[in-house]
């Protein structure tokens, strides 16, 4: 390569605006909260099984000081066979995260894409031991896409406020 080459390329990299860069890392990964309700039992082992899942999930955030956040990743699983509740679990998936080089404005998809990424095999295992323990069969949560759910947030956000 020619040095004008180079002087081109070094001088367009210069106009190019650059990006945000995130930088993140784990402080620490831990359950805030955990809840194992069998509100049949012991009715609900003698019946047909034919479980009937509801998953709900959320996420909150809190700033604890400069470039350092919370973040709870919600789990709530509610079984029923037979219009009976078999198990509910409920598991708060916690994180302390360092997140720099963003704007506070930035940050929404950060905590519930990001961190929420980073938090579900957590709270996917505990939500899987719960169940085992509550002798029920095994429960393997499948992976969740983050992205496609705060982008349907947003949109379902944005329908709410033209309707207003």
């Amino acid at each position: 390569m020619s040095d004008d080459q180079a002087a081109d390329t070094s001088a367009n990299n210069q106009e190019t605006p650059q990006q945000p860069h995130l930088e993140l890392s784990i402080q620490r990964i831990y359950i805030k909260d955990v809840s194992f309700e069998t509100p049949n039992s012991p009715d609900i082992f003698t019946g047909e099984w034919k479980p009937n899942m509801d998953l709900n999930l959320g996420t909150e955030s809190k700033k604890l000081g400069d470039n350092v956040y919370e973040v709870v990743l919600k789990v709530t699983v509610t079984v029923k066979s037979e219009d009976k509740t078999a198990f509910l679990a409920e598991v708060h998936q916690a994180g302390i995260f360092t997140i720099k080089g963003l704007a506070e404005n930035q940050m929404a998809p950060v905590f519930a894409i990001t961190c929420a990424n980073i938090l579900f095999p957590y709270a996917r295992e505990a939500v899987s031991d719960l169940v085992n323990k509550g002798s029920f069969p095994q429960l393997v949560l499948s992976p969740i896409n983050f992205e496609a759910l705060f982008a349907q947030q947003v949109q379902q956000q944005k329908e709410k406020a033209a309707q207003h």
